[in-house]
């Protein structure tokens, strides 16, 4: 309950919350497990080769990438601003996990829980360290007003309020929590799973169909206990091979084999849509990617970068800097990996003249030579729109436009006079 201005807030009923005992209640997974539906946990997803590997690839790009704050200048120039927040952020977080590990959890989260939350140790206005804390530890305790909406975040029963929270969040409606993979796709990731309990079933028992028994006349009580018995042994572990079937019963498959039911091939199916899920395409994963490929997997990993930089710029900036301030990925390095391409842009920035020599010298981690010239060609013609100067290095000659004439101004004077 809030203390307002104008005397007490009367305290609200919040969706999530048994207005009879005011706890919070668990949503989705445990009415799908009563409901008899299949649950897929973040445990479950992690276990499908290629939610692992989308995961992994976009959470070690990302995490291997600096992330600097900028300031504005009064000037219009840029200038990156090193405090302790870049340190924690970048090397060590104050936690157990480093700045790596603390992305690689935190992006985790973002795909396959409720979102990835961390708290900020705030000492007065300085952050002293950044916790990462488990999706699963987290609740959220919403009101019920749509326009204004308010949360507050429990930890283990302990109550925080959001600004005490970095958190970012996938495809959320709220603000509060992600909308996961596994809860918008359950069915294909079910599925993916499923085939691969199907094949470690077919492993454990070596590969023995499921099938029933024909006999054409009945069977003592004796009888079947004893074929259950052997064709319990049969299947429950490997070194029994053979059962003893007496005469006239017959073994009947009631189950496709692997290859009638095309295993291999749904597997590849599936797997390139899992890929879709996550916006990476499935030659990153396999191998040999294309051009094109690398450009769309940069390009998803820009829009989790975004999501990142915008909740670092509401939940990790004092609000004197927001507006002057803001956090943004050092992305070059994602074109370290090709030398050629990388200098043959440093190239066309040298020669359309918008990087320097030590600018370009700086980017490659190189020290600067103090060379401040920039190269002009003596064809060209310069222009100074705040002056209105023309000058032509070729001739060495300077001409104020403002004072030029127009063309053709006396003769359309004469051709009205003459009108």
């Amino acid at each position: 309950m809030n203390i307002w201005p104008f005397g007490k807030r009367k305290e609200e009923i919040r969706a999530d919350t048994d207005p009879e005992t005011g706890t919070v209640v668990e949503s989705d997974v445990l009415l799908n497990a009563l409901l008899g539906r299949q649950v897929i946990t973040k445990e479950k997803a992690l276990e499908v080769p290629t939610v692992q590997a989308c995961i992994n690839l976009i959470a070690g790009t990302i995490s291997s990438l600096p992330i600097n704050l900028y300031r504005k200048e009064e000037n219009g120039k840029i200038k990156e601003v090193r405090d302790r927040r870049t340190f924690l952020l970048n090397n060590d977080t104050g936690d157990t996990l480093t700045a790596t590990q603390f992305w690689r959890a935190i992006i985790e989260d973002y795909y396959l829980g409720k979102g990835g939350y961390a708290y900020i140790d705030w000492h007065g206005l300085e952050v002293w360290s950044v916790h990462y804390v488990d999706e699963t530890n987290i609740s959220i305790q919403k009101n019920t007003d749509p326009i204004f909406k308010d949360y507050d975040i429990l930890v283990q029963g302990q109550r925080y309020r959001p600004y005490q929270f970095f958190k970012i969040l996938r495809k959320t409606k709220d603000g509060m929590q992600s909308a996961s993979v596994t809860e918008e796709n359950p069915l294909i990731i079910g599925v993916a799973h499923s085939e691969l309990a199907y094949e470690e079933n077919l492993v454990r028992k070596g590969g023995n169909k499921r099938g029933f028994l024909k006999s054409p006349k009945r069977l003592s009580q004796a009888a079947i206990d004893a074929l259950k018995s052997a064709f319990r042994r049969l299947y429950g572990n490997a070194d029994e091979n053979v059962v003893v079937l007496n005469e006239g019963i017959e073994f009947q498959e009631a189950s496709n084999t692997s290859v009638e039911m095309q295993i291999n091939e749904n597997k590849k199916a599936n797997t390139t849509e899992i890929c879709k899920l996550f916006g990476v395409p499935d030659a990153m994963i396999n191998g040999s990617p294309t051009e094109k490929d690398v450009e769309n997997f940069i390009r998803t990993c820009t829009m989790v970068m975004n999501d990142i930089e915008c909740s670092l710029d509401r939940d990790l900036l004092l609000e004197s800097e927001k507006g002057l301030f803001y956090w943004a990925f050092d992305t070059k390095e994602l074109t370290r990996g090709n030398i050629k391409e990388r200098y043959e842009a440093y190239k066309i920035g040298l020669e359309k003249n918008f990087l320097q020599i030590d600018e370009v010298r700086e980017k490659e981690d190189f020290e600067p030579i103090g060379f401040e010239w920039i190269t002009l060609g003596l064809d060209q013609v310069l222009f100074n729109p705040k002056t209105g100067q023309i000058y032509t290095p070729n001739t060495n000659a300077l001409q104020d436009m403002n004072s030029m004439q127009a063309p053709f101004a006396n003769s359309n004077d004469k051709d009205g006079d003459d009108g």
